[in-house]
Formats: C-alpha cells, sequence, structure tokens
C-alpha cells in the first residue's frame, strides 16, 4: 500500500509593522506609483525590534496545527526553510520545535532561498513517502528586513517578512501529488548576498528573465509528468516576487488571473515565506474546493526553482 502526504492544515504570520510605499517613498527616490507599476507592491510588513524568525515560524506553526487539529506532540518532522536564521546554530526548526514543546521530532532548515518553501515541502513528502515520518510540519519564514540595503531602491521595495506553515500527514488519498526541484549555481552573481556586505544584491533584468523562463519550463514538467495539461489545473500559487513575473507565468498556462493567488501587493516578497502565506490566504477565504488541482511553484537565488502539484483533499 502506497502511503501519500496529504495537507491538513495551513497557518501564516505578517508582523503588526507596515511600510507602506508612501512612507518608503521618504526614505528613498521612489513613488507609489512607480513601484506598483513595475512590481504591484503596496505595502510590506517588517519584524519589530527583537522580533526574529522564530518568532514568526512559531505563530505560523500554532496556525496551521490549530487548523490541522493535530498537537505538536504528534510531530515527528519538521522542516524549516530560511534565508535569515537568528542564529546560526541551532537551526530554526529546533528552536521553533522547543517552543512548541515537542520532543524527539526529527527538525532541521533548508536554503533554497525564494524556493525555499517547495524543496522543504518536496522533503516532507518525500519522507512521508518513504515511510521515515508521518506527520509533519513545514514552515517558511524570513527576516528579510535584515539583509536589505534600504538605501537602494532598487532592491528595497521589493522585501518584506513574514511566515507560512503547513502541516503533512500519511495517508492513502494523495494530497501532494509530485515535486520537482532544479538549481543552477553558475547564475549566482546574479542574485546574492556577498560574502562580508551582508545586503541583498540583484541585477533585476536579467533575474526576471531567468524566472520568466525557468517557471514556464518547471510548469510544463510538472504537467507532463502527471499527464496533465494546463486545462487540468484549477489554481496556480505562485511565488509572490512580482506582479509582472506572476502575469507571464499565468498566461503562458493560459489562466486567468482570477485562477490565481496573488497576495504580493499586501506583503511583497518574502522570500521562502511567500508561497505557504498565499496558499494560507486562500484557504482561509474557502477558495480550494475538494478535489481541486493547485499548482505552487517559486524561483530564487542560486539559482533555484521547483513546483508542487497538489490536489486539494478538505472539504
Amino acid at each position: 500500500m502506497s502511503l501519500h502526504s496529504r495537507l491538513l492544515g495551513t497557518g501564516s504570520y505578517l508582523p503588526e509593522r507596515i511600510l507602506d510605499n508612501q512612507e518608503l517613498s521618504r526614505m528613498v527616490d521612489t513613488s507609489d506609483e512607480w513601484i506598483v507599476a513595475r512590481t504591484g507592491i503596496h505595502r510590506r510588513h517588517l519584524a519589530a525590534a527583537g522580533q526574529g524568525s522564530v518568532d514568526m515560524a512559531y505563530r505560523a506553526a500554532r496556525e496551521a496545527l490549530a487548523m490541522a487539529a493535530v498537537p505538536a506532540s504528534a510531530l515527528d518532522l519538521i522542516v524549516v526553510a530560511t534565508t535569515t536564521p537568528d542564529q546560526i546554530f541551532p537551526s530554526t526548526a529546533c528552536l521553533v520545535q522547543a517552543r512548541l514543546g515537542n520532543r524527539g521530532a526529527a527538525a532541521f532548515d533548508v536554503q533554497a532561498v525564494c524556493t525555499g518553501f517547495i524543496y522543504a515541502l518536496a522533503t516532507a513528502d518525500h519522507f512521508i513517502r518513504s515511510r521515515a515520518a508521518r506527520t509533519a510540519l513545514v514552515i517558511g519564514v524570513e527576516t528579510m528586513s535584515r539583509i536589505i540595503d534600504w538605501t537602494d531602491r532598487s532592491t528595497c521595495i521589493l522585501f518584506g517578512d513574514g511566515a507560512g506553515a503547513v502541516v503533512l500527514r500519511a495517508d492513502q488519498e494523495a494530497g501532494i501529488l509530485s515535486t520537482h526541484l532544479h538549481a543552477d549555481g553558475s547564475f549566482a552573481d546574479l542574485l546574492q548576498v556577498p560574502v562580508g556586505q551582508g545586503h541583498l544584491q540583484m541585477q533585476g533584468n536579467p533575474v526576471f528573465r531567468m524566472a520568466v523562463r525557468t517557471l514556464g519550463e518547471i510548469v510544463q514538467e510538472t504537467l507532463a509528468a502527471n499527464h496533465m495539461t494546463a486545462r487540468d489545473l484549477d489554481w496556480l500559487v505562485p511565488h509572490q516576487a512580482n506582479i509582472r513575473i506572476i502575469q507571464a507565468t499565468a498566461e503562458k498556462l493560459g489562466m486567468p488571473m482570477e485562477r490565481v493567488v496573488t497576495t504580493v501587493a499586501d506583503h511583497g516578497n518574502v522570500s521562502a515565506a511567500s508561497v505557504p502565506l498565499a496558499l494560507d490566504h486562500a484557504a482561509r477565504l474557502g477558495s480550494f474546493q475538494r478535489g481541486q488541482t493547485l499548482l505552487l511553484e517559486a524561483f530564487g537565488g542560486g539559482f533555484t526553482w521547483g513546483s508542487a502539484l497538489l490536489r486539494w483533499t478538505e472539504e
């Protein structure tokens, strides 16, 4: 009897502090109109002083566990995707585990920048399929404000802080249908935090072109692996980086924007947290119906890119 990963619950957390475009335009030479036209972003959330990735991950995890009706003690796997841990070690996953009161579950971090949640989800899915775990918590969390140069208008307009989480459990009913992961480190200099500098640097136009191309390719790879066409997809849940990249991906699929989950306007690019934030937002609105097919996809520094095809199993 084969086992699959069924998604039981989602959760998210965004810090209370909001930095909107008007306030940002008083910090750097930009404007609300310029930012919205090029990115679709209206505001971003910033962690408060003393608030870090562990705090936000814990809040999102509690929401996901509550929706799933799963106690933290039942978890036997915790995987956290983050580029911005509070400390080098212990891992964010171990620190969240302690705060949740779980003891004994395997707990570790993965780092694939904006694709991190897809990588973490795929890792947990393989643990469950191989029977190495039964109940998993997967979190994407970032405190991007720590690594942003707030005098660089080309990058500071894009990023924010937050966390998203999901709970998976082994089941005979398939939730995650397939996952697909890729990377190409030869493009590292286009999007990076250089050694000894501490601030994110990005070459915007090449990154945009690469993102549109690779996301188009990963979508086709995912559909082919599952013997599907774009018409079989009910929802696209993309990485929330830039509305133009999202629109370009949807156009390639022939999907109307009404079937694309977009939350980028409210929180900007939250790197590894972007996909689970969007997923939780739509789930709590009741957008997804049982049996519908969802395609999650992301692209990030590395370069990394990946996808996950889900069948929504909740009522």
